[in-house]
């Protein structure tokens, strides 16, 4: 079965209707949802928050390192009791903060105030990330 012109032009303009509206409506319902998000705090936002607090309860691992060493296995077999063994840190010179397997500050060695016994760190600089994409 065969339309006729007429019956062509005016489905076309029907459908061309149709698509303005669906258009409009489409607009409408971006612009509802933007004035939505402005409203202010939302469920998802404590949510956010929440996810948050659960984070910074997560606890991680903490080193100070006074400096490292390297010596072949026979010397390390020789090692015994009062042995010393020379690291590549100097005296004075600031210890590295390793959270987790990563530096993140560098400080000075301490003697904590409250118990002469231990030690502390004062922290002398915070290492930043490394990098695009590097997670601190």
């Amino acid at each position: 079965m065969t339309q006729s012109p007429k019956n062509g032009r005016a489905a076309g303009k029907k459908t061309d209707a149709l698509a303005a509206m669906a258009e409009e409506a489409a607009r409408g319902a971006a612009s509802t949802a933007d004035e939505a998000v402005e409203e202010g705090p939302t469920i998802e936002d404590a949510h956010g928050a929440y996810n948050l607090d659960s984070i910074m309860r997560i606890p991680v691992s903490i080193q100070v390192v006074l400096g490292s060493a390297t010596m072949p296995v026979s010397n390390l077999m020789k090692l015994g009791r009062g042995a010393v063994v020379p690291l590549d840190h100097r005296v004075g010179e600031p210890v590295d903060v390793v959270v987790n397997g990563r530096v993140v500050a560098r400080g000075e060695v301490v003697v904590v105030e409250d118990d002469n016994s231990r030690f502390g760190v004062s922290l002398t600089e915070i290492v930043g990330s490394q990098g695009p994409g590097s997670a601190f």
